[in-house]
């Protein structure tokens, strides 16, 4: 499965078990449609994003990179310290393409982060969102 949207916040490199990283960061995506009375009804969907492969690529993963993710949805379920039953998206991806954004000073580490990691693609803002 591919999404595309943006970084809602910069990504974090964790250490787990056995000293395996994992890169997570959190991604917004936007869709619309038109509901029976012809309004335009707007809708963001908040991915929680792994990645495995590299922890270099969390130097270009900063809040407001536009991303194009392959990987696969799962969803999980937990409940609250209120006691409320919640529920979110987690994405687990393999392969992440750069489209720009994001904090200007990063650009050339977001190069060399992406050059790190043969999973990581870079390419032009042409997207027209």
């Amino acid at each position: 499965m591919n999404i595309i949207g943006r970084l809602t916040r910069d990504a974090e490199v964790r250490t787990v078990l056995q000293d395996k990283q994992v890169v997570n960061f959190s991604v917004a995506t936007n869709d619309s449609y038109k509901n029976k009375q012809g309004e335009r009804i707007e809708q963001t969907t908040y991915f929680d994003c792994a990645y495995w492969i590299s922890p270099n690529v969390a130097k270009a993963l900063t809040k407001g990179t536009l991303v194009e993710l392959s990987g696969r949805v799962y969803t999980r379920a937990w409940q609250g310290s209120d006691g409320e039953p919640h529920a979110g998206l987690n994405f687990h991806t393999s392969q992440i393409k750069f489209y720009g954004g994001g904090k200007k000073s990063q650009t050339a580490e977001a190069n060399t982060a992406a050059k790190d990691s043969k999973s990581v693609k870079k390419e032009e803002d042409d997207l027209p969102f």
